[in-house]
C-alpha cells in the first residue's frame, strides 16, 4: 500500500511527489502581468530609450535647430571636434573638480550625522527630519537661498566674514571661489539622501554586537571604528558610486548660481552641451558631446559593477 506523507517541498500522493512545479498555474497570469508592465515599457521606451537612440544617430549628422530634419551627413567630425576642443575638456574638468570636492564630505558627513542619530535616546525624529529636509528642497529655491547668503554686499557670509575683520571674497564673481561655492551649497542641499541610506544600514546591524562590545570595555569609538564602519562597507560603496554619478551631472545649482561664470570658470560638461545645443543651436555637436559625457558615467557604473561583484565574493 502506498504511503502518503507531507513534506516542506510539497505533498507525496500514492507514491509521488507533487510539488510547485506541478501546481497547475492561475489561468491567464503571464497575461495579466504584461498587461500590468505595457505601460512603463512604453513610456521607457517613448521617453528614454527612443531619445538616446535618436540622440546617438543625431550625433553623426550636422542637426541644428533652426532647420529640420536631422541636416547633412558628418560622420564622425562631431566627435573629432569634441576631442580636439578646449571648452569640452575643460568642462570635463570642471565636473571632475566638483565630484573631487563633493563626493568625500557628502559621504563622511553623512556617515556622522547618521551614526550621532542613530545614537540619540530622544527626539530621534526630530534630528531625522531637519537633516533631511533641506534634500526635498527644489533646486531653483536653493538658487535663491544661497545667492542671497553669496551676495556680494549684502549677503550673510560676507556679513559675518567682515565681523571677523577679513575681506570677503566675491563668492560667485571670484574664479578660484565659484565652483568651491557652489559645492558648499550642493553639500548643504543633498547630504540627507546619503544620511538616510546611512541610517538604513544602521538598521542592518544587530544590537548584539554593541552590547558584547560594551561588555568587552570597547568605548563608543571603538565600536563604531571596529563594528560601524566595517557593516557599512557594502552602503559605504553604494553612497559613493551614486554620489560620484550624481556629481558628475551637476547643473542645477550652477545654472542657478553662476550660469556657468564668471567667464565659464564654473560651467560643468552638461551646462557646456546646453550651451552648444540651445543657444549655438548646434544639435549635431552637442549629441557628440553627450555621447562622450554617457561614456564617462558609463565607465563609472561598469567600476562599481565590478567592485561591489569582487565585494560579494569576498563576503
Amino acid at each position: 500500500m502506498a504511503v502518503t506523507t507531507v513534506t516542506a517541498a510539497g505533498a507525496t500522493a500514492g507514491g509521488r511527489a507533487v510539488t510547485t512545479s506541478d501546481e497547475s498555474r492561475v489561468p491567464g497570469e503571464n497575461k495579466a502581468g504584461w498587461l500590468l508592465f505595457t505601460p512603463f515599457l512604453v513610456l521607457y521606451v517613448v521617453f528614454l530609450i527612443g531619445p538616446a537612440i535618436y540622440g546617438v544617430v543625431m550625433s553623426f549628422f550636422h542637426t541644428t535647430l533652426i532647420h529640420t530634419g536631422l541636416g547633412s551627413w558628418a560622420g564622425g567630425a562631431n566627435y573629432m571636434e569634441a576631442f580636439k576642443s578646449s571648452d569640452f575638456w575643460w568642462s570635463m574638468w570642471h565636473t571632475t573638480y566638483f565630484t573631487l570636492m563633493t563626493t568625500p564630505p557628502l559621504v563622511v558627513v553623512a556617515l556622522i550625522m547618521a551614526v550621532l542619530v542613530e545614537r540619540v535616546r530622544h527626539f530621534r525624529w526630530f534630528f531625522r527630519l531637519i537633516f533631511f529636509a533641506p534634500y526635498v528642497v527644489p533646486s531653483a529655491a536653493v538658487g535663491l537661498i544661497w545667492g542671497f547668503l553669496y551676495a556680494a554686499q549684502t549677503g550673510l557670509f560676507s556679513t559675518w566674514v567682515s565681523q571677523i575683520g577679513i575681506t570677503p571674497p566675491n563668492w560667485l564673481g571670484d574664479p578660484s571661489w565659484a565652483l568651491p561655492s557652489v559645492a558648499l551649497a550642493t553639500i548643504w542641499w543633498t547630504v540627507g539622501f546619503n544620511f538616510v541610506l546611512y541610517l538604513a544600514g544602521l538598521q542592518d546591524i544587530p544590537r548584539d554586537l554593541y552590547e558584547a562590545a560594551a561588555v568587552d570595555g570597547a568605548t563608543p569609538m571603538q565600536q563604531v571604528r571596529s563594528i560601524t564602519i566595517p557593516l557599512l562597507g557594502r552602503t559605504t560603496l553604494l553612497v559613493t558610486i551614486l554620489q560620484i554619478l550624481a556629481s558628475l551631472k551637476i547643473f542645477d545649482q550652477v545654472y542657478l548660481l553662476t550660469a556657468g561664470g564668471p567667464n565659464f570658470t564654473s560651467r560643468p560638461a552638461i551646462e557646456y552641451i546646453y550651451d552648444i545645443g540651445f543657444t549655438d543651436y548646434r544639435a549635431g555637436y552637442a549629441a557628440a558631446a553627450s555621447m562622450l559625457f554617457f561614456v564617462l558615467i558609463l565607465l563609472v557604473g561598469a567600476v562599481f559593477l565590478v567592485v561591489s561583484r569582487r565585494q560579494q565574493r569576498g563576503v
